[in-house]
């Protein structure tokens, strides 16, 4: 039989909406770096806006996703998924050709808009048609959205290359992964389950905000999600300022983001299994202090161990939505509960990223940001502690 088969549509069916889905859950951020130079070039893109694209994703990831869980009491999870896809789709093929900073800002916003939809219900899918493979199922999808933010981060210049070094070429490309999971989630669409609305198990309205196994999982995903955005946005210039080049720094870079592919499945497998995933989370806590540590002591020492302590540190991602879905009684509160965690995560995470450049240009170095960076990785701890505990909302 086929893993959380279900009787209204097949589990594998299900398995591969979900897995198209999250391929396309990073691509539209990651495929912009490698040509931001060609981008602010041909569209006159001041340093200042060019500093606010990069704020969009998280902004969006906080403030739309907390209207999914109201949209799937309407619509279903899965039409707003649908609608979600629509959106990124839509954001994706117009940005390169808008013809200026301002539009191409702003359909940046509408595909993160229709990401931030289906980051949030995505959890509430694999609850509801794989109750007892949460693990399993989580961790396949966020080796598909590993396999797709390292694809559109690693292919995007040689395809720009490949159209004659056009960069609308290069990024207008990927729209076309989130047409193919478009079909998919049209049938799942029909398939009409408000997955936030009540239910005979779930009858009365559930405020997760009251709720200290909500509050610490918004912790742990926002001093995560601080890590992950540091990580992608300072790693390679810590290494380069250290006297590496910029190939050895960008292929350590990488190291952090290729670690994610097999970690995602394995750790998330493994925690579905278990009812306390405390002890991940402290574990996973201590690689970061380590890799922390020792990029604030020596890094140019060990460089490649630093890189793969924080790459394992980063499986703390996998292991937060793995906790949301297991946090949670019933479909209807997954969803809310990671509309919830993932808003107030990302609201977390928007000023820490910023405050290390701050602090790097005030300081004049790096062990000032990096110390700042440990000391960080000791409430992500505790928040992991708490979040893991085998409680249900």
């Amino acid at each position: 039989m086929v893993i959380g088969e279900k009787t209204r549509t097949g589990g594998l069916f299900a398995l591969t909406a979900l897995l198209l889905a999250a391929v396309n859950l990073r691509l539209a951020v990651t495929s912009i770096g490698p040509v931001l130079t060609e981008i602010r070039d041909g569209l006159g893109m001041s340093a200042t806006v060019a500093g606010l694209l990069t704020s969009v994703p998280v902004v969006c990831f906080a403030v739309i996703g907390l209207f999914a869980p109201r949209l799937a009491a309407r619509f279903g999870a899965a039409r707003v998924i649908l609608g979600g896809l629509l959106l990124l789709t839509v954001g994706l093929l117009v940005r390169p050709y808008g013809g200026n900073a301002f539009l191409f800002l702003l359909f940046s916003a509408v595909a993160m808009a229709g990401i931030a939809l289906v980051n949030v219900l995505l959890p509430s899918i694999v609850k509801d048609r794989f109750p007892d493979r949460v693990g399993t199922v989580t961790g396949l999808y966020s080796v598909a959205l590993n396999i797709g933010a390292t694809t559109a981060a690693a292919a995007t210049v040689p395809i720009t290359g490949a159209f004659g070094d056009d960069w609308r070429l290069g990024l207008v490309c990927w729209s076309l992964a989130a047409v193919l999971a478009l079909p998919p989630w049209l049938l799942l669409a029909r398939d009409h389950r408000p997955a936030a609305g009540p239910s005979p198990t779930d009858p009365a309205p559930v405020r997760v905000s009251r709720h200290p196994v909500a509050w610490a999982l918004a912790v742990y995903f926002g001093m995560q999600s601080t890590s992950a955005y540091v990580i992608i946005g300072w790693l390679p210039e810590i290494y380069r300022d250290a006297g590496l080049s910029a190939s050895t720094a960008g292929i350590l870079f990488a190291t952090t983001s290729l670690l994610g592919v097999p970690l995602s499945f394995l750790l998330s497998a493994y925690a579905g299994r278990l009812r306390s995933q405390s002890g991940i989370a402290l574990t996973l806590g201590v690689f970061g202090l380590a890799g922390w540590s020792g990029l604030w002591a020596a890094p140019a020492a060990a460089p490649w161990l630093w890189a793969t302590l924080l790459g394992v540190a980063n499986a703390a991602f996998p292991l937060v939505l793995t906790m949301i879905a297991l946090r949670g009684r019933t479909p209807a509160t997954v969803v809310k509960l990671s509309a919830f965690a993932q808003s107030v995560g990302y609201l977390i995470a928007i000023p820490s990223p910023i405050l290390v450049g701050a602090l790097h240009d005030w300081s004049g170095g790096w062990r000032l940001p990096l110390g700042f960076m440990v000391a960080l990785t000791i409430p992500q701890m505790i928040a992991g502690a708490l979040a893991g505990r085998n409680r249900q909302i």
